[in-house]
């Protein structure tokens, strides 16, 4: 197992920065998710410990060891790749086994840590398998198993499932859950995937432009957003982000082009909603509230998700359809229809000019 620390990180490509003055520390023993959009930087980070990317600025340090200088062989980091990465002429054995008959082990010791390595993932019937006749969760978990037996302080993924079905996602992320707790080594995963960041990463840093937008365990991030980036990029349905004007005479909240609400609609206190511009509300903290009542809108489509209903409201004068999940009980609720949404929290969410969290 091993700490790494980042001090100051910084990466350009010329003159387009890519990586912002980044520091972070990374627990040792520790699953540490980097989530983000495309383009934010988190993979470079993860080819920077991996010794795959040099680093323009800053210090990176593995068990308080600065490694920016030594290559990737010298700093005891795997690193699970998006494509698998398999020689296609070699068993999965001889895959599994390379980097070890690479480094001179002997052949007695390759085999031996393959097959405790096969064992631990459940692939020892695949042994002398080719990956061409392998799925893809079975490919991955042969990819994985080739980091495994090199016994890393470090194991680096680079949004391993993003190539598999839903169905196998879910799977192989629990068995990656299980794999943290019975290796008890230091991981770095990193993803675009929201729902892989919060089931995870015990801690997740989200990343955007080169820059971590906040660190935390996926509750924090998920109850006390910093920003708007942060509240919008993590949950599933997205959150609801209304634009409102304070009118301070009349002490109401004014949206779209004729809703008037008092400040007690959202349990907010006046001197917080004055210094805000935008309210966002979990779909889930939604629910159908009485005709005389509550932020009046049109039902426009309704998704089905199994045990919940996902209605999109249209509201006079807002651009963005607001989310409302609801059970079952409301199966009366139709397209076209027109309902009054209530707020049944209290954990409101609001953010000033600069879309910052007050």
């Amino acid at each position: 197992m091993a700490s790494i620390a980042f001090k100051n990180i910084a990466k350009s490509y010329g003159p387009t920065p890519v990586i912002r003055d980044v520091s972070l520390d990374v627990r040792d023993g520790e699953f540490m998710v980097f989530v983000g959009p495309s383009g934010c930087g988190k993979s470079t980070m993860l080819r920077m410990v991996a010794g795959l990317e040099s680093i323009t600025a800053g210090d990176l340090l593995i068990d308080g060891q600065k490694v920016n200088e030594r290559g990737p062989a010298e700093r005891g980091a795997a690193m699970v790749f998006q494509s698998y990465a398999l020689y296609p002429h070699m068993t999965v054995a001889q895959n599994m086994g390379f980097g070890l008959r690479m480094g001179g082990t002997p052949k007695a010791d390759v085999t031996r840590q393959v097959q405790a390595a096969a064992e631990t993932l459940q692939i020892t019937h695949l042994l002398d398998r080719y990956p061409k006749q392998l799925s893809g969760g079975q490919r991955q978990r042969v990819a994985i198993g080739r980091a495994i037996v090199r016994r890393p302080k470090v194991f680096l993924f680079d949004e391993p499932l993003s190539n598999l079905d839903a169905a196998l996602r879910v799977q192989l992320r629990i068995e990656l859950a299980k794999l943290h707790q019975q290796l008890k080594t230091t991981m770095i995963y990193v993803t675009h995937d929201q729902t892989e960041a919060m089931t995870l990463g015990e801690r997740i840093a989200v990343f955007n432009h080169g820059r971590i937008e906040q660190l935390g365990t996926p509750v924090e991030l998920y109850q006390k957003p910093v920003n708007r980036f942060v509240a919008e990029f993590l949950g599933s349905p997205k959150i609801n982000v209304i634009d409102y004007r304070w009118d301070a005479g009349r002490q109401k909240i004014l949206i779209g082009n004729s809703v008037e609400l008092d400040p007690s609609f959202f349990h907010a206190e006046p001197a917080r909603l004055a210094q805000g511009t935008s309210i966002a509300i979990r779909p889930e903290h939604c629910v159908l509230s009485e005709p005389s009542t509550g932020l009046r809108g049109t039902v426009e489509f309704i998704e089905y998700l199994g045990d919940t209903l996902l209605a999109y409201l249209q509201i006079d004068g807002v651009a963005e359809h607001l989310r409302m999940k609801i059970n079952h009980t409301h199966k009366e609720l139709k397209v076209g229809q027109a309902v009054n949404l209530g707020y049944a929290h209290s954990e409101l969410l609001i953010f000033d000019v600069a879309h910052r969290t007050i």
